[in-house]
This record gives structure tokens, C-alpha cells and sequence, in this order.
């Protein structure tokens, strides 16, 4: 049934934005016991991997507008399934927002001036990366992603070990690419935050929509030509 596939999404997606931004907002660098670059890309890749074994045999487990592009590129999802699955990436990713500044904000030193976990590049990227090498990073990584997700819920894969395989190569991604955008590869993870920010984080955001869609596509492309006879695929995707 669409309507549960969708509040799937929706839910999913949000506790992504929650966890994995939530870390990066409120625990990486806490006084003295901060969890770090390591312990934000830990978390987002725990985000999925909880996920994809609490929703992945309802939705598929996307949570991601790159991942539904991709798989529907890589021939295992419908075109027309797409605008509702992206409507609720993207609703919940807004949602899980707010929850986190609900949260974020009740403590005096809270301040959006801080970026709210939005990606960004030029003066906005941790690491001062340019606006070229945010856009190739993050097609590169949205790409290594698709292929992975393709390739571990392959009906030939191991069995029931796909969401094992994304959560570390969504925390393997994070560990890369931190310090170029403060890690995308999700639109619908870009877009929660930066409406809470605004400004700068808004103005930037097409790259963190474009990128990752060129990437998830051309992963999905790639990995179907590597494997065109695939058996039934599994149920679980990733985010």
C-alpha cells in the first residue's frame, strides 16, 4: 500500500536528519566528551542501517531522493513512484529538522550562525573546499553509494546483511567527506536544515541537489550495466 510506503519514508527520513544531524548539532564537539568528525559519520550511518532493517521490507528503505533516482536509473524502482517518495524524503527531512531545533534551542548558547549541520561549500565548507571539488565530491560519493546499495541488495548478495554493507559505506562516505560539504549525498538531508538556516545554506542548496542526483543516477546506470541479468533484487535499499 503507497500511503504506508510513503509514512515509511517520511518517518525514516526524519529519524536520519535527527540522528545523524543530531550528532553533528548537539554531541560533536559537547565539552570535553565530543564524539567528532568520527562519532557525526558513525551516527549517520547507524541512521541507516537501523532503518533499513525497521522499514526496509515496507519502502525499500530510500530516505533519499539520490537513492530513489538512482534505483529507479538502475531498474528497480518505478518512475512513477518517484514525486511521492521524494515528497516525503523531503517532508521528513523538514520535520526531523524542526524536532532537532526544538531541542537544540533550549540551551542559551545555541545560535544558527553555527550552520545547523547545513553542507555548504567556498567559506561555508568546514574545510574551505571550493565549489568544484563540493560538486565532484559529492557525485563521486552519491555514486559510490548507489553502487554499493545495488550491489548488496543484489538477489545474489549475502542475505540480510544489506543494511550492514550502507550504514558503513554511508559512515565510510561521511569520514571522507566531512571536511569538503559537511557531507550531503541526500537532498532531502541538505534541504531540512538549511531551511532553518536560510541564507547562505539556500543559496547553495542546488548544488546539494544536483550533485547527488547526477551521482545516484550514474551509479545506478553503472551497476546495472555491470550486472544486467540480475536476479530478483532484495527488499532493503538504504538511504
Amino acid at each position: 500500500m503507497m500511503a504506508k510506503r510513503l509514512i515509511a519514508e517520511f518517518l525514516g527520513t526524519a529519524w536520519l536528519v535527527l540522528g545523524g544531524c543530531g550528532s553533528a548539532v548537539l554531541a560533536a564537539t559537547f565539552p570535553e566528551v565530543g564524539i567528532g568528525l568520527a562519532g557525526v559519520s558513525l551516527a549517520f550511518g547507524l541512521t541507516v542501517l537501523t532503518m533499513a532493517y525497521s522499514i526496509g521490507h515496507v519502502s525499500g528503505c530510500h530516505l533519499n531522493p539520490a537513492v530513489s533516482v538512482g534505483l529507479g536509473a538502475g531498474g528497480r524502482f518505478s518512475a512513477s513512484d518517484l514525486p511521492g517518495y521524494i515528497a516525503a524524503q523531503v517532508s521528513g527531512a523538514i520535520f526531523g529538522a524542526g524536532v532537532l531545533y526544538a531541542i537544540a534551542s533550549g540551551t542559551p548558547d545555541f545560535s544558527l550562525a553555527g550552520g545547523f549541520a547545513s553542507n555548504g561549500f567556498g567559506e561555508h565548507s568546514p574545510g574551505g573546499y571550493s565549489q568544484g571539488a563540493a560538486f565532484v565530491a559529492e557525485v563521486a560519493m552519491t555514486f559510490a553509494f548507489l553502487f554499493v546499495i545495488m550491489g548488496a541488495t543484489h538477489g545474489s548478495a549475502p542475505k540480510g546483511f544489506a543494511p550492514i554493507a550502507i550504514g558503513l559505506c554511508r559512515t565510510l562516505i561521511h569520514l571522507v567527506s566531512i571536511p569538503v560539504t559537511n557531507t550531503s549525498v541526500n537532498p532531502a538531508r541538505s534541504t531540512g536544515p538549511a531551511l532553518f538556516v536560510g541564507g547562505w545554506a539556500l543559496q547553495q542548496l542546488w548544488l546539494f541537489w544536483v550533485a547527488p542526483l547526477i551521482g545516484g543516477a550514474l551509479g545506478g546506470v553503472a551497476y546495472r550495466l555491470l550486472s544486467p541479468d540480475m536476479p530478483t533484487p532484495t527488499e532493503v535499499s538504504g538511504n
